[in-house]
């Protein structure tokens, strides 16, 4: 049975997922949207919402945290509590929005596009 089993495989092993995801989570943060797969992107929205609710909180520990997160990505956080938290500082949740483009002609996959409100 299936039961409590959370998250997308994606037909990769665990360290090459968790990296796909943070490197997703990085380009939505940075360019503000992202083209990517449907599957993709539902993984990420959970991801970028919960990096933007930890950045709204806006003290020394949260920065610490996403800093933790993204230790190589000084410039995403710094936009991330400078621009993008001031942003959404009356909203509780929905900071992003996938929007759906078409089929990729390679393979049919669902092409999406992920980006912040």
């Amino acid at each position: 049975m299936a039961h409590r089993i959370d998250g997308r495989k994606l037909s990769r092993k665990t360290g090459p997922r968790m990296a796909l995801f943070k490197n997703l989570t990085v380009s939505v943060l940075r360019y503000e949207r992202v083209k990517t797969t449907e599957a993709k992107a539902k993984e990420v929205q959970g991801r970028v919402e919960r990096v933007i609710t930890l950045a709204k909180q806006g003290d020394l520990a949260a920065r610490r945290r996403v800093v933790s997160e993204f230790p190589n990505e000084p410039l995403v956080v710094t936009k991330l509590f400078d621009e993008i938290a001031p942003k959404y500082a009356d909203r509780t949740s929905g900071y992003t929005r996938i929007v759906k483009i078409g089929q990729r002609s390679g393979d049919a996959a669902e092409i999406v596009q992920i980006e912040l409100v």
